[in-house]
């Protein structure tokens, strides 16, 4: 085996991870304690008649569907399927059970209420243990998932880790995933995991390891966790909705985002920059390539 297949995409971080996060606002999480398939889609995990119906079914509300399960065993012995409908800009999570994977069809994902489906008030953790689709969510992402089960066991109420399919950045691991909001978290631990949780327990922004808010394009989760990492050293506590991106102007390389604190009534203009980065590994036995990454060259405050 050579040094290449050996090394973990995840143990090479040349890489920021602002900046990083998956993209999306609407997400249908699937409880399937069955196995996944490399792509949960692509006919290995359901029938391909089915996966393409709802491939198609997502598309059209341009939602994501990922596939969770409890880490437990015990919590993996189910007679219906949990079935979260996650709105991340409006903050909302629904949650319904249904008999199979067929009822996903019947889904309408334009808007929160219209499922039937009761709103949920605890956020989500979702970590990432998908070892079909990289080696480094099942290394790093199930021990994890398991330090955090003995913390969350399974039973009513207390659904607040999960793991979860694919959901981008396995080259982070391990991958998290924070709901409502959608949020990214990468090379977490559990020590940081539980901190991530108390602090959404309690509506605060929680900084390290963010990658990013999935309803921003890149150089605005820059921007949006620069700000917030600059209030938070500067003593300030930061809700998770007290920031706002008011507009960003990005070409390929430079970005100008305006972050508002909701609170104070400041708008920052961040400037940012996207630079070259060497030795990026993808997956797991890739080799290395060049790739890029958002920096933040200047915060400057101003008054409305």
């Amino acid at each position: 085996m050579t040094h290449l297949a050996q090394t973990l995409c995840s143990d090479v971080q040349t890489e920021p991870l602002p900046g990083t996060a998956k993209t999306g606002s609407r997400y249908v999480l699937f409880e399937w304690p069955g196995a996944w398939s490399k792509d949960i889609l692509d006919g290995g995990t359901f029938s391909p008649e089915l996966s393409a119906r709802l491939n198609e079914r997502m598309s059209l509300f341009d939602a994501t569907l990922l596939l969770i399960r409890h880490p437990t065993r015990e919590g993996r012995e189910i007679d219906t399927h949990h079935c979260y409908l996650v709105f991340a800009d409006e903050g909302i999570i629904e949650v319904k059970h249904i008999d199979g994977p067929e009822a996903l069809l019947d889904l309408d994902l334009s808007g929160p209420g219209r499922n039937d489906a009761s709103v949920r008030t605890k956020p989500m953790l979702l970590v990432c243990t998908h070892a079909k689709r990289d080696r480094c969510c099942a290394v790093k992402g199930r021990p994890l998932v398991r330090e955090l089960a003995q913390r969350y066991p399974a039973h009513v109420g207390n659904d607040v880790v999960w793991e979860t399919s694919h959901i981008k950045g396995h080259r982070f691991a391990a991958t998290t995933l924070l709901m409502p909001w959608a949020f990214s978290y990468g090379r977490m631990n559990v020590d940081a995991a539980n901190a991530l949780i108390d602090s959404a327990m309690d509506g605060r922004y929680f900084v390290p390891g963010n990658r990013g808010r999935g309803t921003l394009s890149a150089p605005a989760q820059a921007a949006e966790i620069a700000v917030a990492k600059q209030l938070v050293t500067d003593g300030v506590e930061v809700r998770i909705d007290q920031l706002r991106v008011l507009n960003a102007e990005e070409s390929e390389t430079a970005a100008r985002v305006q972050v508002e604190d909701l609170n104070a009534g400041t708008v920052y203009q961040v400037q940012l920059k996207q630079r070259a980065i060497e030795g990026v590994v993808s997956s797991c036995g890739d080799a290395p390539k060049t790739g890029a990454a958002w920096y933040v060259e200047a915060i400057t405050p101003t008054d409305q």
